[in-house]
């Protein structure tokens, strides 16, 4: 099974993503790891052939683990149907399902002071907004080709700013995922 993480920056799916890993105890793929480690390449070519060898990174590791018979989460934005596809398309080939966990912020104040957060003087976050400038200038720049249909590709969308605790959302990620044929060893009640 393919547990494939999608939203914007700072919207906490990279929190989310690593409860899951860590709870589930399966691997952990984020692409934010592999675009980390091409800083030195950044300065020598383009964003966008970074941003796809990342992806490529992502996928080829992914796929890997699949052969292996383990479960993976995707860390990724997953902001283009082309992303997904790619996706699909490794988890076909090992018999895996894809399964996508969207983080949507409802309260955009909340999620402006995430993302400003980061800062800018960690030498990690290089590529990552961390303005809200930033981030409105990236979903510009989407042109709206984040909004697409996922098809039959099962889909939970999860507030991460909801005045809920973290191990309730958590709590129905996992639900989800059970729900959808995830099976990881010990019951997830157990595990919580």
């Amino acid at each position: 099974m393919v547990i494939a993480m999608k939203g914007h920056p700072g919207t906490g799916k990279s929190t989310l993503a690593q409860a899951i890993a860590s709870l589930l105890k399966i691997p952990l793929i984020d692409k934010d790891d592999v675009k980390d480690c091409a800083a030195p390449l950044a300065a020598a070519t383009t964003a966008t052939l970074v941003n796809d060898l990342s992806y490529d990174v992502v996928f080829r590791l992914a796929s890997t683990q699949l052969r292996l018979g383990l479960s993976v989460v995707v860390d990724t934005p997953l902001s283009r149907r082309s992303h997904l596809c790619r996706l699909a398309d490794v988890a076909s080939v090992s018999g895996a399902r894809v399964l996508i966990v969207e983080c949507r912020p409802s309260d955009l104040t909340v999620w402006r002071r995430r993302l400003e957060s980061r800062g800018t003087d960690d030498r990690t976050n290089w590529h990552k907004p961390s303005t809200w400038r930033e981030i409105e200038m990236l979903l510009e720049s989407y042109g709206g080709c984040t909004e697409f249909d996922v098809g039959d590709v099962p889909r939970l969308v999860v507030d991460t700013t909801a005045p809920v605790c973290f191990d309730e959302i958590v709590s129905t990620v996992l639900d989800f995922i059970v729900s959808n044929g995830g099976s990881f060893g010990a019951p997830l009640g157990a595990e919580r």
